[in-house]
């Protein structure tokens, strides 16, 4: 198998206000500042996956806009390979979010360009997608592209990781083409409601393995719940039932917390060969750096700095079971994290 990964997915710009907290409906408020970054769900985890040090190809849609090329540079700059993506008459894609001072977020996004990505410019990147270690996708991108690439890689025999954001309803054909569902808690709830089971939040582990026995159920073949700063639960044909916590440390912006675990999950699977826990591990390292500063695709770590957390973990281990660990100071200082 080769090491490439393959990200089919949406490209936006993101237009940040920074709140103290959500505002009301109707209500209008001051905001503390604003900012724009490169975003999008397909491409931050594209980034994400590069900067760990992944061979990444990205197949998506930019319009013909201001932001289009300075989309596509930061997808460049970032070592992502953007031949795959084309130029479409009309914008790009933007989200505009709301983040609060807790590290809160609230996301409305409007696809333009990325609607434009169909069924049929699939084909003409088969042999792309066939050659993949592993395929990421989101569903900011038409449902039938979603589920024609689902098709595609069961056929090609690629593992294919679906990201279900913003949640939508799922065909059965569609799930049992996936590898790995990605569903954060919300998504989560709204997934089991579609298939009929009645559940209110995923509120611990018991909950994410209720919900991840349904969704294997439906034909899916590995379940992963992200569970924000709890950790993440996973279980399938490759992996027996785990809860893997996540890291402490202080939150700024969890914009693009979900984008930077998948692509780290998916460079720790198909790059790094690890199984699914200590990818899951790994991915939550990534996670937890990302929410340490500003920016959906800025927030994206490199391989050092997810290493250094890894390490910190390792820390507490150690100082918890009474082991002396050289250099704590010098990791602790690389994050400003949490004691606790």
């Amino acid at each position: 198998m080769g090491k490439r990964i393959v990200v089919v997915g949406s490209i936006n710009m993101d237009m940040v206000a920074s709140v103290e907290r959500m505002p009301a409906v109707g209500e209008t408020m001051a905001g503390i500042g604003f900012a724009t970054y490169p975003g999008g769900k397909g491409a931050n985890q594209a980034v994400g996956a590069a900067r760990l040090g992944a061979e990444v190809a990205m197949i998506g849609r930019l319009g013909e806009d201001v932001f289009a090329a300075e989309l596509r540079e930061s997808l460049a700059g970032a070592g992502v390979d953007v031949e795959p993506i084309a130029a479409v008459d009309g914008p790009s894609g933007c989200a505009v979010i709301l983040t609060t001072a807790k590290g809160e977020n609230s996301i409305v996004v409007i696809g333009g360009a990325n609607q434009r990505l169909g069924p049929a410019d699939l084909e003409g990147h088969r042999e792309l997608i066939g050659g993949a270690a592993i395929v990421l996708a989101q569903l900011e991108t038409p449902m039938e592209t979603v589920e024609r690439l689902g098709a595609l890689t069961a056929e090609l025999g690629v593992p294919f990781v679906l990201d279900p954001a913003p949640v939508a309803v799922l065909s059965a054909e569609l799930l049992r083409t996936v590898t790995w569902i990605t569903p954060n808690e919300t998504e989560t709830v709204l997934l089991m409601r579609q298939l009929g089971q009645s559940i209110e939040r995923v509120d611990g582990e018991d909950d994410a393995r209720r919900a991840a026995a349904c969704l294997l159920k439906h034909g899916v073949r590995n379940v992963l719940v992200k569970m924000g700063a709890s950790g993440v639960y996973l279980e399938g044909a490759d992996v027996a039932g785990t809860f893997v916590p996540a890291f402490a440390v202080k939150t700024l912006d969890s914009t693009a917390a979900g984008d930077a675990f998948n692509g780290a999950f998916a460079y720790a699977l198909a790059v790094r060969r690890m199984k699914p826990v200590e990818a899951a591990r790994f991915a939550c390292a990534a996670a937890g750096v990302s929410v340490t500063r500003a920016g959906a695709q800025p927030s994206m770590p490199s391989l050092g700095e997810v290493e250094a957390l890894l390490e910190q973990g390792q820390v507490r281990r150690d100082v918890a079971q009474g082991r002396a660990f050289d250099g704590v100071d010098n990791v602790r200082a690389a994050f400003d994290l949490n004691e606790n």
